[in-house]
């Protein structure tokens, strides 16, 4: 039997790291261990609890308007003593955050193996989506297996140099959304009546759209939300006050306006399938609103998935308050178009990931694959 060290610190992160925990522990030739940092403290125990999931050691780094440097260097001590104690023969690591690349290094300072989950994603500019871009690289430099979600992520891998142990598996979070989505979730939010509207769910938080690009969305949001008086939106507000304050101070008066606290997972899902529209500068709704049909206006001006702009499931509209605008009122006024975005496939897999991550992990490890 080999063990297996799975590193998380934030909800996305657990979001897509559930399906794998789930079938790592129930695989009979591992003892999976789940270590959190604890970057997201609160939003990350709720998601773990949804899929029945318990820690088995949590560094709790998170301390208020902690720095990129503050949680960097917090996780890299504690994981490093975590490590030292536990001596996995796998440190397991998901995409591009700050937890993730601290994993990355604490496990290569202590000459462990690394599995990067959702590897190849690039835009190709160092600094866009900051600091994600470069977490990923740095994690690509560091890992010895390689889980690409598409296929475009398996070839960015190999310009890159990355030849071996590159798998090509689709990505967890389609496994998650079937999980919770099997579910039925509700999603009830204070004043709005779901069936009565045309919902627009809205989320807007990363670092490179703090300031003015900002304050353009939400000014766009208002101008959608004036020329059509039959639709809503729905918003759950992150929770850094960068991040809410020029939201709640454009947004929070309209009648139509809903602003929330963060949703759960199941809540998130429960949107997702009664909403009309999706817009958003997150990368997982880019993935999870095409499994429901729903059209997704990109809120950033780079994308590391270009396959969903590609597949005809979203469009990039960046920060601009006329192009917000006046894509969503195309989308809202023609039944054609919102038809062709709706019906396109989804790029980003089938729900079968966590077999396809599990398997060549076996491999690698020398265990047996039954």
């Amino acid at each position: 039997m080999s063990k297996v060290a799975i590193v998380l610190g934030t909800r996305p992160e657990a979001v897509k790291l559930a399906p794998v925990i789930l079938g790592f522990r129930s695989c009979p030739h591992l003892r999976t261990r789940v270590i959190l940092t604890g970057q997201h403290r609160e939003m990350l125990y709720q998601t773990l609890g949804w899929f029945e999931i318990e820690a088995d050691a949590d560094l709790q780094i998170m301390t208020p308007r902690q720095s990129l440097a503050d949680i960097t260097c917090r996780a890299l001590v504690g994981l490093e003593a975590v490590l030292t104690d536990e001596r996995p023969d796998l440190v397991l690591v998901q995409g591009d955050t700050t937890t993730t690349f601290a994993a990355a290094l604490a496990a290569f300072y202590q000459k462990i193996p690394l599995g990067h989950v959702e590897a190849g994603l690039r835009t190709g500019v160092a600094d866009d989506p900051y600091p994600e871009e470069m977490n990923r690289r740095l994690t690509s430099r560091l890992a010895a297996l390689h889980f690409a979600p598409t296929m475009r992520a398996a070839e960015n891998l190999k310009r890159e140099g990355i030849l071996d142990h590159v798998y090509l598996t689709g990505n967890t979070v389609i496994d998650a959304l079937h999980t919770i989505a099997s579910r039925k979730p509700e999603c009830p939010v204070a004043g709005l009546d779901w069936e009565k509207s045309r919902v627009m769910l809205v989320t807007a938080h990363r670092r490179e759209n703090w300031g003015q690009p900002l304050e353009n969305i939400a000014h766009a949001l208002v101008d959608i939300l004036e020329a059509h008086p039959d639709t809503a939106l729905v918003l759950p507000l992150h929770k850094n006050p960068t991040v809410r304050e020029p939201l709640q101070r454009i947004l929070g008066a309209h009648p139509r306006a809903f602003l929330d606290e963060p949703f759960d997972y199941p809540q998130l899902v429960g949107a997702l399938q009664r909403s009309t529209l999706v817009l958003t500068d997150s990368g997982g709704l880019q993935e999870e609103a095409p499994a429901f049909g729903k059209p997704v206006l990109v809120l950033r001006e780079t994308t590391e998935r270009p396959e969903a702009i590609e597949a005809g499931v979203a469009l990039k509209v960046g920060t601009d308050r006329t192009a917000i605008a006046r894509t969503a009122h195309a989308l809202l006024t023609d039944a054609a178009l919102y038809g062709q975005m709706a019906r396109a496939v989804n790029p980003f897999g089938d729900g079968h990931a966590t077999g396809r991550i599990l398997r060549p992990t076996l491999a690698y490890l020398g265990l047996p694959s039954d």
